[in-house]
């Protein structure tokens, strides 16, 4: 239960929840991406008490339950057994961009915007653009998530002055505003800007400027940057803007940030920073791991700028040594010393 993590439920409403204030405290710590094994430090709160609040949190519909451990898997095949990786496989279109959501959020989710839409569309949307707008200064819900649904701006940035406003309305305007303008709006509160579930809803919406995506993501780190650049469900606008801020945040990252993307991705990056070469902290630290994923090194040999110490690393290792494919892709390498390609 230590790896899992707890997801709140974006379409709860959470003023109408009975939660005692260290039931708000756990989960207002929740943004849908830290592991249960960190509340701990987060909160300062034993484990044990972690997990009786979850438990809580969990009955009162506030927060995702725990997923179903997988079955067991079968045993692994053996690395002198395994085929070499196809071109294909390398795609960086095949990584996934980020941690799956369960379907169950997203059904909730998507019932309780369905309600909001249809009231926005039956009782608010005859309204006039102006009135809607003094509306949404003192709503409530329903009908303050009902007008996170107007496409009007001027009614999104009287929604961001009600004071009721919260993650659930953030999130709900991040899926489904139809005018930058507006988006605009939300990300100028940093507390929004910054929510998991509100970016990950951002990027998705075809009106997300390229403006504000590189404003919001230029300081993140470039696993979460290259995350969005492969990520299917992104318009292809936003990716080729996260592509382009990818290689550019590449060049000044630290020589661990690098070395961190590049293994984690099995070198699937590589294809998308082609032509940039690495600095000598980078090319050691690559130097100074045990290579055993066969996509790792095929990735890393079909890159054209990785460095010849890198190519004479990975010959050396013993996964190269029992796969001949990847020994001669190795050799066939322009920066292969040349002691190499004669052997």
């Amino acid at each position: 239960m230590n790896d899992w993590t707890p997801k709140p439920i974006p379409a709860a409403s959470l003023a109408r929840l009975p939660l005692t204030p260290e039931e708000g405290f756990v989960l207002s710590r929740l943004d849908g991406a830290t592991p249960v094994r960190h509340l701990t430090a987060l909160t300062g709160l034993p484990a044990d008490r972690i997990q009786a609040i979850l438990a809580r949190l969990i009955a009162h519909g506030a927060v995702l339950n725990a997923p179903t451990p997988p079955a067991e898997l079968p045993p692994p095949v053996r690395a002198a057994e395994q085929p070499l990786p196809t071109p294909e496989d390398a795609l960086t279109e095949d990584t996934p961009a980020e941690d799956e959501e369960p379907s169950t959020e997203d059904e909730g989710a998507e019932a309780a915007a369905g309600t909001f839409r249809q009231l926005f569309e039956r009782r608010l949307h005859p309204l006039a653009a102006d009135e809607r707008s003094r509306l949404a200064r003192d709503a409530v819900d329903p009908e303050l998530s009902a007008l996170c649904f107007d496409s009007v701006p001027a009614v999104i940035h009287s929604v961001m002055e009600n004071t009721r406003v919260g993650l659930a309305h953030a999130r709900l305007i991040a899926r489904h505003h139809a005018n930058p303008v507006g988006l605009e709006a939300l990300c100028g509160r940093a507390a929004f800007a910054s929510d998991a579930g509100v970016r990950r809803w951002l990027v998705r919406n075809p009106q997300f400027p390229a403006s504000l995506f590189r404003r919001l993501w230029a300081g993140r780190r470039l696993m979460e940057q290259f995350k969005v650049a492969v990520d299917r469900d992104v318009p292809e606008g936003t990716r080729r803007t996260a592509r382009e801020l990818l290689r550019s945040r590449f060049t000044t990252a630290p020589a661990e940030e690098r070395v961190e993307l590049i293994l984690l991705t099995e070198g699937r990056v590589l294809g998308a920073l082609s032509g940039m070469p690495v600095d000598g902290k980078t090319a050691s630290l690559l130097c100074g791991r045990v290579y055993r994923s066969p996509m790792l090194i095929q990735n890393l040999a079909r890159w054209s700028a990785a460095p010849p110490v890198l190519i004479a690393h990975l010959l050396k290792q013993e996964a190269v040594r029992r796969q001949p494919q990847l020994r001669q892709l190795l050799q066939r390498h322009p920066n292969a010393p040349a002691d190499a390609r004669r052997g």
